[in-house]
């Protein structure tokens, strides 16, 4: 019903109450100038018609202030209703100034990424992390776009031809002598060095990329950083989850705390870069080329290093735990107190390299070529060496307590105080060792080589050993054990 309706209806009702009431006041009236009654009655009969007049009017007050009571809660209610309406609108129009700001701050700084002033492009690259800070909903986009913008702008050259033979790290083992493989080591360095120095807009393309909410990172997608040319870049502590950087080139990158986590790094160039207390928990850097990288104190559990270089790499306490590296080449790999236990090290060449206290418990060494390495004081407990290649080695105080050594050639290697206890060392070439004070209790020596290998202060040893063994004159047994009668015979 429309409010000029209800105001006809409520005038006729004022009017109709206001003939009733009247009426009924002139009735009572003239009800006291009936004859017969007294001046009392008459008083008593007018005090009465006037009171239920009152009573009348007074219900009539309360309607209309009823009414308009009514009235002004309605009218309230339009107001209410307007000012949410204006309100919608405001906002309506708010959102479309906050994406016609957001399309002018965007193109403009898109449009300034291809100036010829380097200036203009860094600025350019600041405005745009700015415009992905107060633009949560762009900033995937813009993401993607500053990824481009190094992909585009930092194109990785042809490699050198040195990295045949050396960034490659494919050293024939007959061919190591320590000094020739100093001598290409220091040729791989000098090879990075030659790179040119990083362009500024792409450095901090890089640093804002670097400093991103990973968390805003669009789910099941990575940024793409593949095959390109930051060598030299400073990302220090950098946020790369979730970014592809296979077959990148990072040499001597300063990559001090990176977080790699989930990140793919396959067939990366590495090479002299610092990866100090670097994130790389299960990541794969197949192939990857990391000759002369500092990895100190690196977490690289379950990570993936098949093929990799490591030549003259250093791993001081890196964690190495579950990781694989079958066939990664790690000479003259600094790997004092890492941690390898568990690890798959299956024909990974060791030739050189410092295992100095390394955790290697249950480390799988098959066929694994650790010439001239030192192990003083490792823990090869349980590890499986079997046809691992161990000649000239420096095997001090290790704990190879159950290891299995079945066809490993040891010709050569310092053993001295070294725990073989239950270890099995089938057909193994111990000839010319050294195993003065090595415990070797509960030890197979069955057709071991022992020509010239030095058992003498060896601990538990016993005569049913050394029958199962090969030796012959040459050989020093304990005071306590005689010569074998076979070993006699031999010439």
């Amino acid at each position: 019903m429309s409010a000029k309706k209800t105001d006809v209806l409520l005038n006729r009702f004022i009017a109709i109450t206001v003939v009733f009431n009247l009426s009924v006041a002139f009735a009572f009236l003239s009800l006291t100038k009936k004859e017969g009654l007294s001046d009392r009655e008459k008083g008593e009969s007018t005090t009465q018609a006037l009171t239920t007049t009152a009573t009348f009017f007074l219900g009539l007050a309360v309607m209309i202030n009823a009414y308009y009571a009514a009235k002004r809660t309605q009218l309230l209610e339009r107001s209410a209703l307007a000012a949410e309406k204006n309100l919608e609108i405001e906002n309506n129009n708010t959102q479309l100034l906050q994406e016609r700001l957001l399309a002018e701050r965007f193109m403009g700084a898109v449009s300034q990424l291809g100036h010829k002033k380097i200036e203009t492009r860094i600025g350019a690259v600041y405005a745009l992390e700015r415009v992905a800070q107060d633009f949560p909903q762009e900033y995937w986009t813009i993401m993607e776009i500053l990824t481009a913008f190094v992909r585009e702008n930092a194109v990785q050259i042809e490699p050198q031809p040195i990295e045949k033979d050396v960034l490659r790290g494919k050293f024939r083992y007959s061919e190591f002598t320590s000094s020739s493989l100093t001598k290409e080591y220091d040729k791989a360095l000098n090879c990075c060095q030659e790179s040119p120095k990083l362009r500024t807009d792409i450095q901090v393309a890089l640093t804002v990329i670097g400093r991103r909410n990973s968390q805003q990172d669009r789910l099941g997608e990575k940024l793409n950083l593949r095959n390109i040319d930051i060598s030299g870049a400073d990302l220090r502590t950098a946020n790369l989850q979730r970014v592809d950087l296979r077959g990148a080139n990072l040499q001597r990158a300063d990559l001090t705390k990176v977080d790699f986590l989930n990140a793919e790094l396959d067939g990366a160039k590495l090479t002299g870069s610092i990866l100090y207390e670097a994130n790389l928990q299960g990541v794969s850097l197949c192939g990857a080329n990391l000759a002369g990288a500092n990895l100190n104190r690196a977490n690289l559990s379950a990570a993936t290093l098949r093929s990799a270089n490591l030549v003259g790499a250093s791993l001081r306490a890196t964690n190495l735990c579950e990781a694989n590296l079958y066939k990664a080449n790690l000479q003259q790999a600094n790997l004092k107190a890492a941690n390898l236990s568990g690890a798959k090290l299956f024909l990974v060449n060791l030739q050189g390299a410092k295992l100095g206290k390394a955790n290697m418990h249950s480390t799988g060494l098959i066929g694994a070529n650790l010439q001239q390495a030192n192990l003083n004081g490792a823990n090869l407990q349980q590890a499986n060496l079997n046809a691992a290649k161990l000649q000239n080695t420096e095997v001090f105080f290790a704990n190879l307590c159950g290891a299995s050594l079945t066809e490993a050639d040891l010709c050569g290697a310092n053993l001295m105080g070294a725990n073989l206890l239950d270890a099995t060392l089938y057909e193994a070439n111990l000839c010319g060792a050294n195993l003065m004070g090595a415990n070797l209790a509960g030890c197979d020596l069955s057709d071991v080589k022992l020509e010239g290998a030095i058992l003498t202060g060896a601990k538990n040893l016993q005569p049913q050993q050394i029958k199962n063994a090969l030796g012959d004159r040459t050989t020093r047994l304990p005071d306590n054990l005689e010569v074998p009668i076979h070993w006699r015979q031999s010439s």
